[in-house]
């Protein structure tokens, strides 16, 4: 900003040498085009123009360079005359000493309009870049600056705008209306929209209206009052909003398809089981079959067993299928402790093996909540599974899942293992995205979960564990009793 302002004056004084130049050799034409009129009598007001020009243009500097030359042509033109006539003499010596007080008088002069034309350049690319439509109103309604984003936002041009009443911006019945509530600020002081924000409706210039967010300040300059008011169109922000929703709903979907890719070997071995029993029952009872007098009692309780292996391998699936399916966000009155059954039963497949002791402490009865089942079971599995692989180097292993009363108005979910602990490096920084402790995790995990807790009126934190280990934490508004939340 200052080196563009050096730049300008520089430029400016150059102009003003060029008009001091040229304003002398104007000054010689004349006097010398019409020396019959002017005969032996100095006029030295034909050069106060020249001096006043250059000043403009130049500031000081060229004003007095303008002013000796003027007193060259003058002694170039005069000869002798310039000083033996005591008129000419007292003119010269006046315009001596008028020239250099209008160049040091017009210096100051010229530097403020410098100043000011800087600063109103910059004020000019701050309307031409502001995000929000920014249009200055005087006492009357009328608009006297108008925004490049206001341009756009409400589709007048400038100019157009310009002189034309704010009102024009806005539908029925506020046109009519707004007037009168200048009027009624004007005279009572009374503010209702100055100083805070508040959502109206706008008009553009094709008739289509569209709520905005409105904030309104005001000036005082030279007497004369104005406003200023920044226009924020909330159709564009619900837009944002609705793509940030898409991104994160897709963010939270590669999540659970990342969590199924890690499982997949144990949902494999969780599926196996059912199926090898369901298969050993269906041969068991073909053998039965083949004896010349089958037990039908045998018969009939492998077939029931059967069946129950065949309906415990669909829970299995149905339960994969529900966790990894890309659906709409649906909020829905649930159970905490049957949703905390369903997950625990999906993050826990094939932990048998990792010889891990799992307690489930779910109190009952302690209300229901509103939430998004598959999203808050997938933070459930996320803890669960993270609690598991922290495990992995430290036997004993203990795992404990719980489910309790927080206060009258929210429930308490909490995941503790004994594993090593938090680690300080990252203690607090956890649940910030790509922050993780893993080899080869991507440090998304408890990202993806604190924004999926928060977005549901919740908390989750991280503490250490009695003894040895970490606790995972995270709190849920219960639902009133008329199922709102």
């Amino acid at each position: 900003m200052q080196l563009t302002s050096s730049i300008n004056r520089s430029l400016s004084r150059r102009q003003g040498y060029l008009a001091a130049v040229a304003g002398a050799g104007i000054a010689l034409v004349v006097r010398i085009g019409l020396g019959a009129v002017f005969a032996d009598h100095a006029f030295f007001v034909l050069y106060v123009p020249v001096v006043l020009v250059a000043v403009a243009l130049g500031g000081r500097d060229p004003a007095l360079v303008a002013t000796l030359l003027c007193l060259a042509v003058s002694a170039a033109t005069m000869g002798e005359a310039l000083w033996a006539r005591p008129a000419n003499l007292i003119d010269t010596v006046g315009f001596a000493l008028l020239g250099p007080f209008i160049a040091f008088s017009g210096e100051r002069l010229w530097r403020r309009s410098g100043e000011a034309a800087s600063r109103q350049a910059h004020l000019q690319s701050i309307l031409e870049t502001v995000p929000e439509a920014m249009i200055v109103i005087d006492a009357d309604g009328i608009m006297r600056s108008f925004s490049t984003t206001a341009v756009r936002l409400f589709g007048w041009k400038t100019e157009e705008a310009i002189g034309r009443n704010i009102s024009q911006l806005m539908p029925e019945p506020y046109r009519s209306e707004h007037d009168r509530y200048i009027s009624r600020y004007l005279a009572t002081g009374e503010k209702r929209v100055i100083g805070a924000g508040r959502i109206v409706v706008g008009q553009r210039r094709d008739g289509s209206t569209f709520p905005m967010e409105l904030a309104v300040g005001e000036a005082r300059v030279n007497g004369n009052r104005f406003f200023t008011g920044f226009v924020r169109d909330l159709t564009e922000r619900r837009d944002q909003e609705l793509r940030l929703q898409e991104l994160q709903s897709e963010l939270v979907h590669v999540s659970r398809l990342t969590a199924m890719g890690e499982m997949a070997s144990a949902l494999a071995h969780e599926i196996n089981q059912p199926l090898s029993a369901l298969v050993s029952y269906m041969k068991g009872s073909v053998t039965l079959l083949e004896q010349p007098q089958p037990d039908l009692g045998k018969l009939r309780a492998a077939l029931d067993r059967a069946g129950d292996q065949a309906l415990r391998a669909g829970d299995i699936i149905k339960r994969l299928r529900e966790f990894v399916a890309k659906g709409e966000t649906e909020h829905t009155l649930e159970d905490p402790a049957e949703l905390l059954e369903e997950a625990s039963a999906l993050a826990l497949v094939g932990v048998r093996d990792r010889d891990v002791r799992v307690d489930l402490r779910l109190a009952r009865d302690i209300g229901r909540v509103i939430v998004d089942k598959v999203q808050i079971q997938q933070v459930a599995l996320n803890l669960i599974r993270n609690a598991i692989d922290a495990m992995t180097e430290a036997p004993p292993r203990r795992l404990e899942i719980a489910l309790c009363a927080e206060d009258a108005d929210t429930i308490r979910i909490s995941v503790s293992d004994s594993g090593p602990g938090l680690d300080p490096a990252v203690r607090d920084r956890l649940f910030q995205p790509f922050v993780t402790t893993k080899p080869a995790g991507l440090g998304v995990g408890l990202s993806i979960c604190r924004t999926i807790i928060e977005a549901h009126g919740g908390r989750i934190w991280a503490e250490d564990n009695e003894g040895r280990g970490a606790v995972f934490v995270f709190t849920l508004p219960r639902a009133m009793e008329d199922g709102r939340a």
